[in-house]
């Protein structure tokens, strides 16, 4: 088991975002089904292109600083993906890496800190907040389960993550396409906040792996 005291390096966290691109295309078809509830139909299509690019760039380059890893692995999302979700979760990766800086070696603390820097800039770049089905309603319990550290705190963070996603179902949708909907957005997952979930999965599983 591993805690925030541990040093993760760029190999963790290519196998992060290799496991997260393989969780993509896994729950795909998922994906694109509750977007096409309340959405354009197209994110699962979307992130499975975008992922694919990023898995793409990391095999060429190879990052020697986690930092890096995340600022390629955004810049790809960003070029490869359409719609709303390239510069939401460009921005969330980008933000992160910088936030790690040119470190080679980082602390899963220093990497709780990055990501909430993440995560606010995602909540600046889209002007939502927890409450409004998006993404952040996994994102932000999913970096604070994991910022409050305890004995599995990436299992903590999964574990968050996913239910933040699951309390969507009933909210009524207050940014976003589905915003347009009003109450019929209510009773449908977030398709948002079910792929953010997933890269806190993929996160506990390639830590799990060191």
């Amino acid at each position: 088991m591993t805690d925030l005291t541990d040093e993760l390096d760029a190999g963790a966290v290519f196998r992060w975002l290799t496991t997260a691109a393989a969780s993509v295309e896994r729950e795909a078809d998922l994906l694109t089904e509750l977007d096409s509830a309340i959405g354009d139909a197209d994110h699962g299509s979307n992130l499975q292109r975008g992922f694919a690019a990023v898995v793409t760039a990391l095999g060429k380059e190879s990052p020697g600083a986690p930092g890096a890893v995340l600022i390629l692995a955004g810049r790809q999302l960003v070029s490869s993906v359409g719609g709303a979700s390239g510069p939401l979760y460009g921005t969330l990766l980008r933000r992160t890496g910088k936030a790690l800086g040119d470190s080679e070696q980082v602390t899963g603390r220093q990497l709780a800190d990055a990501l909430r820097v993440g995560v606010d800039a995602v909540a600046q770049l889209g002007g939502a907040a927890p409450g409004d089905k998006t993404m952040l309603d996994a994102l932000y319990p999913g970096v604070e389960a994991l910022s409050a550290g305890g004995p599995d705190p990436y299992g903590a963070a999964r574990t968050a993550a996913d239910e933040g996603a699951q309390a969507t179902v009933p909210m009524r949708a207050r940014k976003g396409r589905a915003s347009y909907l009003g109450d019929r957005s209510v009773g449908h997952k977030d398709p948002g906040a079910t792929s953010s979930a997933l890269l806190f999965t993929a996160l506990a599983g390639a830590v799990a792996d060191e």
